[in-house]
């Protein structure tokens, strides 16, 4: 009998910038579907007023948890910190340098 394989949720951390130059942060584990969601309006009351939204970081976590540690911990960054993580994001990858 073989042991089950417990596979954990891949999450995402992530920041966009709002048309009105403020930083957003959140998390979720389908990134592409959530931008949509942001920049649609039915994603959170904060960004819904400061559309359009770009993606300027993300980054993976291994589960939830993980995820909103992450987040809690960027939210505690100061903004020049949060550009500078940003500044070290290139498109595609699956991670941003921390």
């Amino acid at each position: 009998m073989k042991a089950a394989t417990v596979r954990t949720a891949q999450y995402w951390v992530y920041m966009l910038k709002c048309s009105d130059k403020t930083l957003y942060t959140g998390v979720t584990n389908d990134l592409r579907r959530r931008v949509r969601e942001h920049n649609s309006g039915s994603a959170s009351k904060y960004t819904r007023s400061r559309r359009p939204v770009s993606l300027v970081y993300a980054e993976v976590a291994d589960g939830k948890s993980i995820a909103l540690m992450r987040e809690s911990a960027i939210k505690k960054m100061s903004r020049s910190a949060k550009l500078l993580l940003c500044a070290s994001y290139s498109p595609g990858s699956r991670e941003g340098a921390r």
